[in-house]
């Protein structure tokens, strides 16, 4: 029987760059009766750089065609030769079913990332409030993972909400996390015990004297949150009502960005490169030799898809960075909401769903 390959050192590999794009999954684990958490290598032997809270977009072979979506990791970059997702059997969610009945150790999927501005790296304090409901626990996980690894004294108030104790997603982990060091204080919320298993802590759903009874010092942190968009317009009231400083509020939302209070927002980008109504433009897309007048309001994505041109995309509005092309000339004006780094763009790249050409412009795609 042949042996393993030794183990590689980190400077011996390469960070995983997603135009590689596969990932090999080596590991699934139940979490709870609905949820399983898939780990991935990189198919090159590449290890992963990413700050704790992002996400990845999986292109999933369904029986339709192939479809894309965004899962965030839950995994850490403290740990960063795998990435794990953790996936919970939404009712509606065919995507997610088919994650769950058909990914096993050695399947291969097409991925794009890591992506997502949901992070703590983006908002240093010395105090945090994390507030998760169901899957929503995935960024806090990862970002709790990473302050326990690295060792950094953070205080981190952690609520989680939940239907009853056995869908508490990671309750082990985190209470031996928690158990080990004194600067994560853990609160669980359910909507209901167990049958036959006594339950102490608190019922019902998250309200502002919970809230208070938990973290009565939650007006001095830095607040992250994500869960059903109804938990997290409950959260959002909860903290208006009680004049909490909004600027210091995040959420995590796959649907289209809002701001504290609730308002749709809309990156603005620079002024002098706004397109004009009714201006023409030119798209060139260099990689497949064709051309496409069209307007400045129009975007690449937009016009890609009526010239019969595949941009893989998922949010379509700036967040998942899975319609990333590179701009080979010309001006476009990209107005996204994380999607891509400042890195990225200094590169050459964009966004193909909020990037509208200001003239001509040529993609290489």
């Amino acid at each position: 029987m042949p042996l393993k390959p030794r183990p590689k050192h980190l400077d011996e590999m390469r960070p995983w760059n997603d135009k590689a794009q596969v990932l090999e999954c080596v590991q699934v684990l139940t979490e709870t009766r609905d949820v399983k958490t898939f780990s991935f290598l990189a198919a090159d032997d590449s290890w992963f750089r990413y700050t704790p809270g992002q996400f990845v977009t999986f292109e999933l072979p369904m029986p339709g065609g192939a479809m894309l979506r965004t899962y965030t990791l839950s995994s850490s970059p403290s740990r960063p030769l795998s990435v794990s997702v953790t996936v919970k059997a939404q009712n509606a969610s065919v995507a997610s079913r088919w994650m769950l009945d058909n990914v096993t150790p050695g399947t291969r999927l097409k991925a794009y990332g890591p992506a997502g501005i949901f992070t703590f790296h983006n908002h240093p304090a010395d105090k945090y409030l994390f507030v998760s409901a169901g899957s929503g626990i995935t960024p806090m996980m990862s970002m709790t993972r990473y302050l326990f690894d690295v060792g950094q004294k953070t205080d981190v108030s952690f609520i989680h909400c939940a239907r009853s104790p056995a869908d508490i997603i990671f309750r082990s982990e985190l209470e031996r996390m928690a158990a080990r060091v004194p600067d994560i204080d853990l609160a669980w919320i359910v909507e209901q015990p167990d049958a036959l298993d006594g339950w102490t802590g608190y019922k019902g759903r998250i309200n502002a004297l919970m809230l208070e009874l938990i973290a009565p010092d939650y007006q001095e942190r830095e607040v992250f949150c994500c869960g059903p968009a109804i938990f997290m317009q409950t959260v959002r009231d909860i903290l208006n009502a009680a004049g909490f400083d909004m600027s210091r509020y995040h959420e995590e939302s796959f649907s289209a960005p809002v701001d504290g209070e609730g308002a749709l927002v809309e990156s603005a980008g620079p002024l002098e490169t706004l397109p004009q109504e009714g201006a023409a433009a030119k798209i060139v897309f260099k990689g497949s030799g064709v051309e496409a007048d069209c307007l400045e309001t129009d975007t690449i994505l937009k016009i890609a898809k009526e010239i019969g041109l595949n941009i893989p995309s998922a949010c379509t509005f700036g967040v998942c960075g899975t319609c990333r092309v590179e701009k080979i000339s010309g001006e476009v004006h990209m107005a996204h909401n994380g999607g891509i780094s400042e890195d990225e763009i200094e590169e050459g790249f964009i966004l193909a769903c909020c990037s509208r050409p200001i003239g001509r412009v040529e993609v290489d795609v």
